[in-house]
């Protein structure tokens, strides 16, 4: 089959790679333009264009599909759009465009978590079964028959980061599956049935750690925080990132992490920055201080003094 591909993060970057294995033609692949990357503000292109260009597949580089974006797309004579993580709206004409119109691997179970950031909200809401969906798509947002699902469970703490990256890789055989099943029968897929839930867009104020909840949504939080758009708290008025966070061992108490002095009060046990929750504790792995290279967790508490409170 000839296609169209449209994708922009590394996490796009196995569905692009598999579809070529399967010996489909991909006529060319549109992304996001190159973006300032770092301290020093590089123009750096996006992993998708990176990829497309070392396989030799035009590339077009675009923040819209706009009619210039449209009308490239037509002179390719696609025969299927697909759409992995591209950061931007496919509307008509173009949603309309090749043959067999666009498909998109969207990495939940849908209808739950329709929109931009479904594995950092279903982690966030403490969820451990994680999906992906390959679906027609329409003018609604991510709301078109399905054309092939499957999930899997991802253990407590597992980070988006982590999650995405093996959804990225596990999400390719549904791909696979669905572009098949065009390929036999162009009327394929069935409508979506459940509640639709949405996964709106990240802030920064999402990463704010919600320190008054128990152990369970803390490290939730942060889960679906990391590592965009990064979870932290507040140390003395100013951000504290969390880079790490982990489950305190079994049958510690928030007592033992120094819940005598406050929920989110953090003390030195066994050698371990232990942060007080009102119902245990989870250990305060690897943080970094504003201004400050990243560090151990205890390191930066011995810093000061053995103990500290954080907001």
């Amino acid at each position: 089959m000839r296609i169209v591909f449209a994708g922009t993060p590394e996490f796009a970057v196995p569905s692009l790679a598999a579809l070529r294995a399967a010996g489909h033609e991909i006529a060319g692949v549109i992304t996001r333009e190159d973006a300032p990357l770092g301290r020093k503000r590089v123009l750096t292109p996006s992993p998708v264009a990176v990829a497309a260009e070392a396989l030799r597949i035009p590339v077009l580089r675009a923040n819209r599909l706009d009619e210039a974006a449209t009308e490239w797309v037509r002179g390719l004579g696609a025969d299927l759009g697909v759409i992995v993580a591209y950061g931007g709206l496919v509307r008509e004409p173009l949603l309309s465009l090749p043959e067999l119109g666009w498909i998109n691997l969207h990495f939940s179970e849908l209808p739950r978590w329709r929109g931009a950031a479904p594995v950092q909200r279903a982690l966030e809401a403490g969820e451990q079964r994680l999906g992906v969906t390959v679906f027609r798509l329409v003018e609604a947002l991510d709301a078109g028959d399905v054309l092939a699902r499957d999930a899997r469970e991802f253990a407590a703490g597992t980070t988006a980061g982590e999650a995405l990256t093996e959804l990225a890789s596990f999400g390719t055989a549904a791909l696979a599956s669905a572009v098949a099943a065009l390929d036999e029968n162009p009327g394929a897929g069935e409508a979506q049935h459940g509640e639709a839930t949405y996964a709106r867009k990240l802030s920064r104020d999402d990463g704010r750690l919600r320190l008054d909840g128990d152990s369970r949504a803390v490290l939730a939080q942060w889960a679906g925080m990391t590592p965009e758009p990064g979870a932290y708290a507040l140390h003395e008025d100013a951000p504290l990132k969390v880079l790490e966070l982990r489950a305190s061992p079994a049958g510690a108490s928030a007592a033992d992490a120094g819940a005598v002095d406050g929920v989110g009060a953090v003390s030195l046990r066994d050698g371990r920055a232990m942060l007080a929750l009102r119902d245990g504790a989870l250990e305060l792995v690897r943080v970094q201080p504003a201004g400050k290279p990243a560090m151990d967790g205890a390191a930066w508490l011995r810093g000061r003094g053995g103990s500290t409170v954080l907001a």
